[in-house]
């Protein structure tokens, strides 16, 4: 199994300096691909070249079995379909066995999104007199202000910043940079962590550089380091509700769509590369749309 091993740390490379996915993504992807390793060895497969599509049948099936969640296939299947393209084109198999492999249709799901009480109730639990609650303020407020992604956010750098014209330079999925403007109360929120909390962290970092966001040691802040913070607010703010920095990205489509503002626009600020992702925010705006309707309308 280590030429298997080789072909793994390849394109788990590959998608981290080609393609600039994110270590979140890049972990699912190994564990997916380790999964199906796993697998093989059960059908006595000693190489990836030796997996056809009767095997990717047999997965499927095997897969049922487990009572995953059809989301969850779809994106393990989807995974090895990637990795099995990359063996192609590295000339390490002939043939791509998942190809024509069918993906399981997803549930239509909504976009969880917060309404305006429960950001308010969020906003208000950071103790702005210590430099994590002046950080955490910085944080929240950023990634409701832009609708970044959680790994946009940790990517970003003091120079990303522009205070005299407020906006944030973006690198996205890709490697594609988008600017997104940001408002008053970002500004302020940044203003004093940047001069106040963050020099703080830095006196205790080993290493310069210029990254925004860092923990209490003034090294960069982790994707995991803001999903902690996160529900560390939450528990705080005693939201019954369980609350994603991805769940304020939504919040920030839904709410500028419910205020007016136009698809596209939209499309851009989020840094979606098709119109049918940013879309499906409009269904939650005309749930929401029907719901002000009907408590609000003398005759509804």
């Amino acid at each position: 199994m280590g030429i298997q091993k080789e072909q793994i740390r390849s394109f788990i490379e590959y998608l981290q300096i080609e393609k600039n996915c994110s270590p979140y993504t890049l972990e699912f992807y190994e564990k997916d691909i380790d999964d199906f390793v796993r697998f093989m060895k059960q059908q006595e497969l000693t190489s990836f070249a030796a997996v056809s599509h009767f095997t990717v049948r047999l997965y499927y099936t095997h897969l049922h079995e487990k009572k995953y969640a059809r989301k969850t296939v779809a994106r393990k299947i989807s995974a090895l379909r990637s990795f099995f393209r990359f063996l192609v084109r590295e000339v390490e198999v002939e043939e791509n066995p998942f190809i024509y492999a069918a993906l399981p249709k997803n549930e239509r799901q909504l976009p969880k999104f917060l309404y305006m009480e429960e950001l308010e109730q969020l906003f208000s639990v950071c103790d702005l007199s210590t430099p994590s609650g002046q950080r955490d303020q910085a944080i929240l407020e950023m990634l409701y202000a832009t609708g970044m992604r959680i790994s946009e956010c940790c990517a970003l750098r003091i120079s990303d910043v522009d205070f005299f014209v407020g906006t944030v330079l973006v690198k996205g999925k890709g490697r594609k940079e988008r600017y997104i403007p940001f408002g008053s109360f970002a500004e302020q929120a940044l203003h004093r962590y940047i001069d106040q909390g963050r020099r703080n962290f830095l006196q205790k970092a080993s290493d310069e550089h210029n990254f925004l966001f860092v923990n209490s040691r003034g090294k960069r802040l982790t994707e995991r380091g803001i999903r902690y913070i996160l529900s560390k607010l939450v528990e705080k703010a005693s939201l019954t509700i369980k609350v994603s920095p991805h769940m304020l990205r939504h919040t920030f489509a839904t709410h500028l769509l419910n205020e007016g503002a136009d698809l596209r626009s939209v499309q851009e600020l989020l840094g979606h590369e098709h119109l049918s992702t940013t879309q499906t925010y409009t269904h939650v705006t005309k749930e929401h749309l029907q719901k002000v309707y009907m408590n609000h309308h003398p005759r509804a």
